[in-house]
């Protein structure tokens, strides 16, 4: 996917990248590589990225689906009023599973995703006085 100015990427195990922000994460031993995070838009995207990046471990190990590495890309635009006009995410499996069985975890993992269907849910956010 080509990344707009808001777009970011996170990856680990044997598709982590060299450089962004590294963070611990309880599947990899070497963590995770997410960026870039200068603006809230990032900080939104990589908030889907980190999630999906997570739970595609978790499924795996659930389904039986061993994988090597995992990355994931999200990008979005926002209108003149910063109202997001969509979230889009992409994600690239190392992973010797057959075709099938790959297809089936990238499905589990965009139903099962926190963030990403907090987010479709319409999720309020308020400020606390």
């Amino acid at each position: 996917m080509d990344l707009s100015p808001f777009g970011v990427r996170a990856s680990a195990g044997s598709l982590r990248a060299d450089d962004g922000v590294a963070l611990a994460h309880s599947w990899t031993d070497a963590g995770v590589v997410a960026g870039p995070a200068t603006n809230g838009a990032q900080v939104l995207h990589l908030s889907v990225a980190l999630c999906v990046l997570n739970d595609t471990y978790r499924e795996a190990a659930r389904l039986g689906i061993e994988v090597s590495g995992v990355a994931v890309e999200v990008d979005g635009a926002f209108d003149d009023a910063w109202r997001s006009t969509g979230i889009r995410y992409e994600v690239e499996l190392d992973s010797a599973a057959p075709e099938d069985d790959r297809q089936r975890l990238l499905e589990v993992v965009d139903e099962v995703a926190e963030i990403p269907r907090a987010i479709r849910g319409g999720a309020e956010v308020t400020r606390r006085a």
